[in-house]
């Protein structure tokens, strides 16, 4: 009975020195959303925001991820062209520069590593590419629209308290028109996208009270 007490007793033991890991990589590494059984963690916002993939505050950060992973989930079902190596160098470039003089503490409080950054970088190129396989670089639209837009918008085509003629600021006005008729496609696609898939949140939406 006394040796049957102390097996157990050991298993006990090796059991809670198992687990201690797991419980310490789980407070560092804290679920904060999942998105069709992804998860999207602590440490996943807090390297987003570092990169400047995302926006702060905290739950804006957390919203764009999760879009983030949905426009992932698409473009692994339909995968656009391979980045070029250069591309992707160029990108992960960027992002560390982002980060500035907080790159190495970033590194150290998140685990991140090059490696990832790059990964980070490639997925970066290939939501872009396949964003524009699906929607187009430029929008089609009529003069008439671009005309509309020129009226709705002059703050953004008046030079030194002067309003450009239409005939000058015709180019301009089609290309911002062009990118927010593109946007609101997107946005319109997103939230389609949301309402086909399972998310789950916790009940608190702070990341510091994660």
């Amino acid at each position: 009975m006394r040796r049957r007490l102390r097996v157990a007793a050991t298993q006990v033991v090796l059991l809670l020195v198992w687990l201690l890991p797991l419980g310490a990589q789980q407070l560092l590494d804290r679920i904060v959303a999942r998105v069709n059984g992804v998860a999207i963690t602590l440490t996943d916002v807090k390297a987003a925001m570092a990169l400047g993939i995302v926006a702060v505050p905290d739950s804006v950060a957390i919203e764009q991820l999760i879009d983030r992973q949905l426009v992932l989930n698409e473009v692994a079902r339909f995968v656009p062209p391979e980045p070029a190596a250069a591309a992707v160098a160029v990108e992960a470039g960027s992002l560390m520069t982002r980060a500035g003089a907080t790159l190495p503490e970033v590194m150290a409080d998140t685990g991140i590593d090059e490696p990832r950054i790059r990964e980070i970088a490639r997925e970066n190129l290939r939501i872009q590419a396949y964003l524009n396989q699906r929607f187009g670089v430029n929008v089609q639209l009529t003069e008439e629209e671009v005309a509309q837009y020129y009226r709705i918008h002059p703050e953004e085509f008046t030079r030194a308290g002067t309003l450009m003629p239409f005939t000058e600021a015709e180019p301009l006005a089609r290309e911002r028109a062009s990118a927010e008729r593109r946007a609101v496609t997107v946005a319109q696609w997103m939230r389609d996208l949301r309402g086909r898939a399972e998310i789950s949140l916790p009940a608190s939406r702070e990341v510091g009270k994660f």
